[in-house]
């Protein structure tokens, strides 16, 4: 099994958790605890323009952490090796429960909640189901990526749609 580094520490690789479109997203041990490994990537993407990734994840987490919305602790930054190490939220992903009707109203409220924080704020975060998981009924956005609020991206006219299975997605009652 690959192991990798995050500021010198060792980390045996796990699995693979997911790819996006910032970078590769590793299930990892220290032998003690488990933590997700971010290891920021180049790849490039049609739909997206990226600054500087390693700054953009560390702002983006501290402007979510300030707006308070539920998240996996930034636990170290590697810069040099553009590595991000974070908790590790056990749990079904949205996108797991969406095919089987499995999305609770109760997640759609705590949704809406995390909107209300970030749209007062001028935000908003990519809502695509990936990047939700449920731990113990209460929902965690995954990923740190934010950006200026703007409506064709909200919750409401872009999310919801991915949220729902088939017809539903049009109703947001």
């Amino acid at each position: 099994m690959e192991r990798m580094t995050v500021n010198g520490k060792p980390y045996q690789v796990q699995r693979l958790l997911g790819h996006g479109k910032g970078g590769y997203s590793y299930l990892v041990t220290d032998g003690k605890a488990r933590y997700v490994l971010k290891q920021i990537h180049h790849e490039p993407c049609d739909y997206y323009q990226f600054g500087n990734k390693m700054e953009a994840e560390l702002r983006d987490y501290a402007r979510l952490k300030e707006v308070g919305i539920p998240m996996p602790l930034l636990l170290e930054a590697d810069i040099p090796n553009e590595r991000i190490l974070k908790e590790y939220i056990e749990g079904e992903t949205i996108a797991a429960l969406v095919p089987a009707g499995g999305v609770k109203q109760e997640y759609l409220e705590q949704v809406r909640a995390m909107c209300r924080l970030l749209y007062a704020a001028g935000l908003n975060i990519d809502y695509y189901p990936t990047n939700f998981v449920v731990r113990e009924d209460t929902l965690y956005y995954i990923d740190y990526e934010c950006n200026e609020f703007m409506d064709e991206w909200s919750f409401e006219r872009w999310g919801i749609q991915y949220w729902l299975p088939g017809e539903q997605a049009g109703r947001t009652e």
